[in-house]
């Protein structure tokens, strides 16, 4: 894996938690010369030598920022899941996709540029019924995602791809992470755990993967400083049922009929709990997982924490109000089980 010393390193998304914590990990790292972060919100992370610009990505002046800050790698994070963050959801679309654009078109004439990694999300498989069981990056999504965070994560992997394409001498790297996890993480669905009563779809129960915040660092990190060119996906080894993942949470769950899941997500909407969008709604029904077998060999890393690991660190970390004792729960379950099993020994004409 080609390196090289005295790295100029440009992170966008400054002010998000994952960057502010890849600029720390930068920093101690002697091979890198110097960082800047950019971003409209000043970060509040513990940054010695990240020269922070704020600047708009939709502008064009950011061609100038790249060439001043005579980067030869840059590490695109400036992609939001959250439209309360972004101020709605169609500012959140342009700073997305207007966005990338423009940073991809000043990427385009910069001659110092030799890497680019991008941030993407296992999303742009979409949910739908006729999934696979295991997403594999070679295999085009069969629900493409039509609306909201998930088709703007489409627009901006082909976005890169053409940028690829056309600077081949580039080295691309394209991360599609799972759900993020973790004590810091702010997404629709850590907020989905925290509420008190958990609207599900009556006879769904999908598969949930995570990524926790540690071993997604850890993944952007070698990515910047090693050449991992293609695409990856980036999560927790196993899964956890989103009944599983209640279960744990100590959380009421109230089953909605189909008809009517519309109408409450509205509810809750409104309420500006959880913005729940169309493709929100429709993993709800059908989960996603993604194989992450080229993940493990390109970077030769096995993630720290599974997908089971990481929801109970996030559990730990008493951002979520448990409703019901969870292990109460477990005792009760175990206690119906055991009466099931007795009784049907009972019933059965051989016993």
């Amino acid at each position: 894996m080609a390196e090289q010393d005295g790295r100029r390193i440009l992170i966008t998304g400054i002010a998000s938690p994952l960057a502010g914590r890849l600029a720390a990990r930068l920093e101690a790292d002697e091979r890198v010369e110097h960082i800047v972060g950019v971003d409209l919100r000043e970060p509040t992370h513990d940054l010695s030598r990240t020269e922070f610009v704020r600047a708009d990505l939709r502008n064009p002046l950011v061609a100038k920022i790249l060439d001043s800050s005579r980067a030869d790698t840059v590490v695109h994070l400036s992609i939001t899941a959250a439209p309360h963050r972004a101020g709605g959801r169609a500012r959140m679309k342009e700073l997305n996709v207007i966005g990338t654009m423009q940073l991809l078109a000043a990427a385009q004439k910069s001659t110092r540029l030799r890497k680019l990694v991008l941030k993407s999300t296992t999303a742009v498989y979409g949910s739908n019924y006729a999934d696979p069981a295991l997403f594999r990056e070679e295999v085009a999504p069969g629900g493409a995602p039509r609306s909201g965070y998930s088709k703007d994560a489409v627009e901006v992997e082909n976005y890169g791809r053409a940028f690829g394409r056309r600077r081949n001498d580039v080295t691309l790297t394209v991360l599609r992470f799972a759900n993020f996890i973790g004590a810091s993480v702010d997404s629709p669905l850590t907020r989905y755990l925290q509420i008190p009563v958990v609207p599900t779809v009556l006879g769904y129960d999908p598969r949930v993967q995570l990524i926790h915040e540690d071993d997604a660092v850890e993944i952007l990190f070698r990515s910047t400083v090693e050449d991992h060119p293609g695409i990856y996906n980036v999560a927790g080894p196993g899964i956890v049922y989103l009944s599983q993942a209640l279960r744990l949470a100590g959380k009421v769950s109230v089953p909605v009929p189909l008809p009517f899941v519309n109408t409450i997500a509205g509810l809750v909407r409104r309420s500006g709990v959880v913005d729940f969008s169309p493709e929100q709604l429709q993993f709800l029904m059908f989960g996603r997982v993604g194989s992450i077998d080229r993940m493990r060999a390109e970077f030769g890393y096995e993630p720290r924490f599974s997908t089971k690991d990481a929801l109970l660190d996030f559990l730990e970390s008493g951002r979520v109000s448990q409703v019901i004792d969870p292990q109460a729960v477990q005792r009760i379950e175990q206690t119906l089980g055991d009466v099931i099993t007795r009784t049907g020994r009972v019933l059965s004409p051989t016993a």
